[in-house]
């Protein structure tokens, strides 16, 4: 296996797109934030975002910011928009940055079960370290959240197995490398648009002003039919690895 830029190879932008829209609903691609801000994260930090390449085909990728973090639980993001945000923020003032923060990372799920996550989060550690930052941090989106879409997230954090660790095996993987929960990212992405657009991204009919359980959600979509508007608060969870 190789691990490169988006910088080193543009030509495998489509397939790694691929990978992550094959694990992520439609809805998460439609939120405004990463709209606004994800050409200035390419061109300010693309030695944090990276492909896990086998025998040239996109196996794993994964990206990251780096952001001003002061490393008290207080001073964290409010979730993934917000670190966006705070990245290229700090970049743009020449505000010097202390911590990178994970913002995904996704296995071809043809290449499960290989440890290929680990290889992603390690080798953007990897990175951090060589790059002077202190800490790494990471606002996750549970595996199995959406299975439970009306517990709250500190709540779900704290259900374990007999061994100790998390029901969830995305908190696992971060837990085996020494990862700690900090908290929940209680806005952590805000995606709205109208009654027809979340019909359309969920392939479900919304016919009364009410909060649906959608699939692949990790908290309810909340629809008013009045005002022709969906709109969708997810919850993540903040967890430290150093």
């Amino acid at each position: 296996m190789k691990v490169v830029t988006f910088a080193d190879r543009p030509d495998l932008h489509d397939m790694a797109d691929d990978v992550f829209k094959e694990r992520w609903p439609e809805f998460i691609f439609h939120d405004d934030v990463p709209k606004k801000y994800m050409g200035r994260v390419r061109q300010h930090f693309g030695h944090f975002d990276i492909m896990v390449l086998d025998d040239d085909a996109v196996v794993a990728g994964g990206w990251g910011v780096p952001i001003p973090w002061t490393g008290d639980a207080t001073d964290l993001p409010s979730g993934y928009d917000d670190a966006l945000v705070r990245a290229v923020q700090a970049r743009e003032a020449a505000v010097p940055a202390t911590t990178l923060s994970f913002m995904a990372a996704a296995v071809g799920s043809a290449h499960d079960k290989r440890g290929l996550a680990t290889v992603v989060l390690q080798e953007l550690t990897r990175r951090a370290r060589e790059a002077g930052l202190v800490h790494v941090i990471a606002p996750l989106r549970p595996t199995w959240k959406h299975r439970y879409p009306t517990v709250p997230m500190d709540e779900y954090a704290a259900w374990t197995r007999s061994d100790g660790l998390s029901i969830d095996p995305w908190i696992r993987t971060h837990q085996r490398m020494g990862a700690r929960v900090l908290g929940p990212a209680a806005k952590s992405m805000v995606i709205e648009g109208t009654v027809a657009e979340w019909e359309q991204w969920t392939g479900m009919a919304f016919p009364v002003t009410r909060e649906y359980v959608v699939p692949d959600a990790l908290n309810l979509v909340s629809i008013d039919r009045e005002r022709d508007r969906g709109v969708y608060v997810e919850q993540n969870l903040w967890v430290q690895h150093c």
